[in-house]
């Protein structure tokens, strides 16, 4: 175990995040709004830059825009660490952020105490979506799981309306050799993203430290019910065709279908669309959204099939018409079970409080792990906020994660 003067490294992440929530890297002083291409993501990438290069690493960016950092030559085998630096449009300042002050940290302290490690730091562009509505942009783009025509076309800015192709030339960058992004992956042997929770499992159990063991896949869909509008006051109960019973039965039935499948599943109508809208009017139509994740692929898509076929016979029942239409799906990704030992030896020679879990958020890590042998570190954030202004973390537990991560590092190396 490496004698780590946590002390010094909670200093240096609270001063990096101090610094990187500040005015120059965010849009607004009222959250952090921190999107690709935008003058603050700008400077936030030079931020990293600076204190790289200061430890004589040598720093560029992909075709798009994610930014790669590393102490090895080119076509040496590295050990990848980092995150993302892009903000939720209402975001706070420990979201993905202190993820990549983290994995700086790991490289400040692999130079201070000279463990000479391989290492690769990564910040992926767009995560979040903010900037172009499609999360996890730049590890999409890395492993080519998007086409041209999404690029030059239907990935557009939620701003103003141009393609995410005319922002990326804008800003400076080749995005007509976006399929080179791929090679950033081929050197590394492993890789760790340390992020917040953004849950509360962790405070709640009184652990410091969570070590992820799978991140779920999930099933987002929309549900159409077509019923008929009448007038709220006149229309007897039994003559109508209220769309929005049918929303109300199947909010009850998801929460009773996840429950029952346990294994970490869990289901949210997050989104509702009622037309017209209006206190004195019955609905015509609906519309409402369904985000069914879990760890295991067969219980959390047994439930996604299940609400379907319920909401769409709770319509019949009613004399009406629902319609399923699903958005995307992601398999639930298993993590690598030897970086997940190696992380679960560091923990345990600390002395603080740690447990395996799943992650319930995508993250970077899912594309990632498609190719390289991956884990997780999750640190506690309040409450369980995030993607708010009033998310915060304590620099401490991601000092405490540094250390791990370099312990573990160290082990596999």
């Amino acid at each position: 175990m490496t004698a780590i003067d946590r002390e010094r490294s909670t200093a240096r992440i609270a001063g990096d995040l101090e610094t990187l929530s500040g005015p120059g890297y965010t849009l607004t002083h009222e959250a952090i709004r921190r999107y690709a291409y935008t003058p603050p993501y700008r400077r936030t990438l030079d931020y990293f830059t600076r204190e790289l290069e200061a430890l004589g690493f040598t720093v560029t960016e992909d075709p798009v825009g994610t930014l790669v950092a590393r102490n090895r030559p080119p076509g040496e085998p590295v050990f990848g660490v980092g995150s993302h630096c892009d903000s939720n449009r209402n975001g706070g300042r420990y979201d993905g952020t202190m993820g990549v002050v983290t994995a700086l940290e790991v490289c400040r302290l692999n130079e201070e105490h000279g463990l000479g490690l391989p290492l690769q730091l990564i910040s992926f562009l767009e995560e979040e979506g903010s900037g172009f509505g499609q999360m996890l942009l730049g590890s999409r783009i890395m492993l080519q799981r998007v086409t041209e025509e999404d690029l030059r076309e239907r990935f557009r800015a939620l701003d103003d309306g141009r393609s995410f192709w005319e922002h990326a030339e804008e800003a400076g960058y080749e995005p007509a050799r976006w399929r080179e992004s791929s090679r950033v992956l081929d050197d590394l042997t492993g890789w760790i993203e340390m992020h917040i929770e953004q849950a509360r499992v962790l405070q709640d159990t009184g652990n410091r430290i969570g070590l992820v063991h799978a991140i779920a896949g999930y099933v987002h869909a929309d549900v159409h019910v077509e019923g008929r509008g009448d007038h709220a006051g006149a229309t007897p109960m039994d003559l109508r065709l209220d769309p929005t019973t049918v929303l109300a039965e199947t909010v009850l039935e998801l929460e009773r279908l996840a429950v029952a499948a346990g294994r970490g599943t869990v289901g949210t109508v997050g989104e509702i669309e009622v037309d017209p809208g209006l206190i004195n009017a019955i609905a015509s139509r609906v519309r409402f959204s369904l985000d069914i994740r879990g760890p295991e692929d067969d219980a959390y898509r047994g439930v996604a099939t299940a609400i379907g076929s319920f909401a769409q016979e709770a319509a019949r029942r009613r004399g009406m018409e629902a319609r399923v239409t699903e958005r995307q799906t992601l398999p639930a990704t298993p993590l690598d079970t030897r970086i997940v030992g190696a992380l679960e030896e560091a923990a345990r020679a600390t002395g603080e409080p740690f447990m395996r879990m799943h992650s319930g958020a995508a993250h970077d890590t899912m594309c990632v792990a498609e190719r390289v042998p991956s884990a997780m570190v999750f640190v506690p954030c309040k409450d369980g906020i995030s993607h708010h202004p009033a998310e915060e973390a304590r620099p401490a537990d991601a000092a405490l994660a540094a250390g791990i991560i370099l312990d573990a590092i160290a082990a596999l190396s």
